[in-house]
């Protein structure tokens, strides 16, 4: 059976609709280690329990700004005084071995990555309503108002970009946005050009004269 190479995904979201905990218990569905979420570069210092390669690929600024500038990143961007990024050569290498990938970034990181590997497949998360957002958002009891009303600006901005995804889940019900996250993943794998190398030898047999 020939190798056939994993699906990219992005998934965004605006902060509230339930983007991490969808993609955490997607995972958890499939143990096979066969979809991963992505490692980005950051510039920042690890904190405590941070493991290089399990969280992030910690380096300094030189060496990041070197790597982007020889265009080693599909996305990346400074957040407040330090870089993330998504390293190309760790994703194509995943690839290769057969693993989907989960790319956690936002609608401008996205578009980059759309310009550097048109093959992407898109989706965005969106909550039911902005009162359900606001309402997850202070269940967290992390934030202050002035956060809080921060993170919903944020979120209506974010949410206009909607219409530039290929999928759009609405999360209202947890268990039925992951059974919809899972049906995308999964479908991806049986599109014909998938299928054609995973079943080379079959499909030389069927159509042997």
């Amino acid at each position: 059976m020939s190798k056939v190479s994993g699906n990219l995904f992005v998934i965004a979201a605006p902060s509230g609709a339930g983007k991490s905990s969808m993609i955490q218990a997607l995972l958890k569905r499939h143990p096979d280690n066969s979809m991963q979420v992505s490692v980005s570069t950051t510039t920042r210092k690890p904190r405590p329990g941070e493991v290089e390669g399990e969280h992030y690929y910690f380096v300094d600024e030189k060496s990041f700004i070197e790597q982007a500038e020889k265009g080693d990143f599909y996305e990346y961007a400074k957040v407040f005084t330090h870089y993330y990024g998504t390293s190309r050569h760790v994703i194509e290498d995943t690839l290769a071995s057969g693993v989907d990938v989960f790319l956690d970034i936002d609608w401008q990181g996205t578009r980059q990555v759309k310009a550097a590997y048109p093959g992407v497949h898109t989706i965005f998360i969106l909550p039911p309503s902005n009162a359900e957002l606001e309402r997850r958002l202070r269940t967290r009891g992390q934030d202050s108002e002035e956060v809080i009303a921060e993170r919903m600006s944020k979120a209506q901005a974010e949410m206009k970009h909607y219409s530039e995804f290929s999928y759009l889940i609405v999360n209202e019900n947890f268990d039925d946005s992951v059974d919809k996250l899972e049906h995308i993943v999964l479908s991806q794998r049986q599109r014909r050009s998938k299928q054609q190398i995973r079943h080379r030898e079959i499909l030389h047999d069927l159509l042997a004269e």
